[in-house]
């Protein structure tokens, strides 16, 4: 039997006191995570640097300028494959000094820029002088992460989006085992602890130890928090409400491009970061397990007193969950599963070949949304102009991204403004190839088009995902959706570094793959106006007419086990089982 648990909303409200409250309090920390996902746009970025000379320098040459003081030359030097300092010591050595080798002349007399005599060849052996006008200091200046060792700063955000890969599947499982309460009160301690020893790391190995564990937490909230808020807010709002907690993480772009610009020393930079996090611990106490899972886990008692705590607040009365819902309170609402049925398992998200097709079909728009945000985002140091700005556009363009697809998706549905999108965004993509690398204006207007496509996709994707997959593997089929979407996180930060070679590569991707799923996504069932599916049956039922045929399950033993139950087994999901 199926329960239709709106019910509950309309008698204690579907959005009042008690839910504003409670949403505000998740979605403040969604800033928090925002902020982490892309603070090392900053971290990471690597100045202009030359080798550092093996003493003390006395004269410094650069073409025709020469009295310079080496900290100086860095407003006339753009370092390339040709280019090279000279520098005479106070020993009278001359060396020619360029990003990852330094020459000695044994010609100590010749000062002149070109030079054809006889050289030695040196490595970096006593580090480097890097340009500081900007940056005081970042990771890759700490731990000198260049030349040779360049490599050890490009896996600072693939390795993070490792563990966010790593954190959506882990705590999407534990929500579902054990609650989404006690995952939000665990993270969001992580998320500030592993933030906090992130900036006081005290080399290159704890640094990335700290960032991997801090980026477990963060997806970890992520993933929960939206299956969270739409449990404890009715249908007739939950659209918006789980729409614009997208919103409060393009703040934390904001926030990261702000206190980019305004602290310049990568350690205070990361601890201003990390204490966004604290009002939200302070207050998480406070949150409530959803009634939705304490009654997919038989815990009756526990749900009428949240449901009545709702009704309190809202300044409504209460209802009897027994009476309302005609619970059997000898057992779950799942009732009794057969034999060799087990929950949370994600082949349960492939176990016929229209739900495969579906849960491709998603995982497919994750990881589009996901390489197309990350690309965009940590690109815009490759915009020209002023960084800090690209970026904070870059994160406002989403805002209005969030409310493009409230209205489109209450007035046209998921799938059509899901694929417009997506479509939408391959075009974007198309015209910043074609704008010349010197229209800075007009390459950052296009990565914006692209940007707000993609945040729109990003912004849909979770609902989405959440209204095509039964309760109790609502969770999981996000968390699993989290973690494909991360395999493109973790490869864009490689794309963004192989753009040096062609600028154009990040955008070539993304625009490639928004088309092909942009053709994709018409294949997917429409799911406005239709209340959260409890049972695998009752997703079945989103296909269409004409294919609800196709999305039988076939009559194997198996299929036939699956037809019988109205629900997987919930108790396996409950607390101490």
């Amino acid at each position: 039997m199926a329960y239709n648990f709106e019910l509950i909303f309309d008698h204690v409200g579907h959005f009042g006191r008690f839910q504003i409250f409670l949403y505000f309090i998740c979605a403040f920390q969604n800033i928090a995570c925002g902020i982490h996902y892309l603070a090392s746009v900053f971290l990471v970025l690597t100045p202009e640097h030359t080798c550092k000379p093996p003493g003390n320098v006395s004269q410094v040459l650069f073409h025709n300028f020469s009295h310079w003081r080496l900290e100086d030359t860095w407003s006339l030097v753009s370092l390339g494959r040709k280019d090279h300092i000279i520098v005479q010591l106070q020993n009278g050595e001359i060396w020619e000094l360029s990003m990852c080798s330094r020459i000695k002349r044994e010609n100590m007399s010749s000062l002149n820029y070109e030079y054809t005599g006889s050289k030695t060849k040196f490595p970096c052996v006593d580090g480097y002088i890097y340009d500081r006008r900007k940056w005081k200091s970042t990771v890759v200046t700490q731990w000198n992460l260049v030349c040779e060792r360049k490599w050890f700063a490009a896996l600072i955000q693939p390795l993070f989006m490792f563990g966010v890969l790593v954190g959506a599947a882990v705590f999407g499982y534990i929500s579902d085992r054990l609650g989404r309460r006690v995952v939000l009160w665990s993270t969001s301690t992580g998320i500030y602890l592993f933030g906090i020893a992130a900036a006081f790391a005290v080399d290159y190995y704890s640094f990335m130890t700290a960032r991997f564990f801090l980026a477990m937490a963060a997806s970890g909230y992520i993933v929960v928090v939206f299956v969270y808020v739409m449990e404890f807010i009715g249908m007739k709002f939950r659209m918006w409400a789980s729409i614009q907690l997208h919103s409060f993480f393009a703040i934390g772009t904001m926030v990261v491009a702000f206190t980019g610009y305004s602290v310049r020393i990568w350690w205070l930079y990361q601890m201003v970061l990390s204490t966004v996090t604290v009002p939200f611990i302070l207050c998480c106490w406070m949150l409530p397990e959803t009634p939705f899972w304490l009654l997919s886990g038989g815990r009756y008692k526990e749900a009428q007193r949240i449901v009545d705590m709702m009704a309190a607040w809202n300044g409504t009365k209460s209802c009897k969950l027994s009476e309302l819902l005609s619970l059997d309170l000898t057992e779950p609402v799942g009732g009794s599963s057969p034999s060799g049925i087990k929950t949370n398992n994600v082949y349960y998200l492939f176990y016929d070949c229209a739900v495969s097709t579906r849960t491709l079909t998603v995982w497919m728009i994750w990881f589009t949304g996901s390489l197309g945000f990350y690309s965009l985002s940590l690109n815009s140091l490759n915009l020209g102009g002023n960084e800090y700005l690209n970026l904070f556009l870059l994160g406002a363009v989403e805002i209005p991204a969030y409310f493009f697809v409230c209205v489109g998706m209450d007035r046209l549905g998921r799938k059509p403004v899901l694929a417009f999108s997506l479509f939408f965004s391959a075009l974007s993509c198309a015209v910043i190839m074609v704008i010349p690398q010197n229209y800075h204006v007009w390459r950052v207007v296009a990565t914006m088009a692209a940007k707000f496509a993609i945040g729109a996709v990003f912004g849909l994707i979770y609902l989405y995902t959440a209204e095509l997959y039964p309760t109790v593997v609502r969770s999981l089929a996000v968390g699993s959706g989290s973690m494909v979407c991360r395999l493109a996180s973790i490869l864009a930060p490689f794309f963004v570094y192989l753009s040096s070679e062609w600028s154009f590569l990040p955008q070539l991707l993304v625009g490639t793959t928004s088309f092909m799923t942009g053709v994709l996504t018409l294949s997917l069932p429409e799911t406005r106006g239709k209340p959260l599916a409890m049972t695998w049956e009752e997703a079945a039922k989103l296909e269409p007419e004409n294919d609800r045929s196709s999305s039988k399950l076939p009559t194997t033993t198996r299929n036939i086990e699956l037809e019988k139950t109205e629900e997987i087994n919930s108790r396996d999901s409950s607390p101490g089982e």
